[in-house]
């Protein structure tokens, strides 16, 4: 089964679903991978406690997530 992205999902989640949004993860300077914090963190809650742009590190994991096979 295809992962899909969900926006209210956990990083833990999206993460062990779909091995690509590591490397976004990763590529945005987030420290998420094994993070003991990770399964209780949604996209946005990681974007505010990383000062990132919420709307991009969607659009990239999405696409990500999305276009992994």
């Amino acid at each position: 089964m295809k992962p899909t992205f969900s926006g209210d999902a956990t990083m833990d989640r999206l993460m062990h679903g779909s091995p690509a949004a590591i490397r976004v993860v990763l590529q945005h300077g987030m420290l998420c991978v094994g993070c003991p914090i990770a399964p209780f963190h949604t996209i946005s809650d990681a974007a505010r406690e990383h000062n990132l742009d919420e709307e991009l590190l969607s659009r990239d994991l999405r696409t990500a997530i999305e276009s992994s096979d």
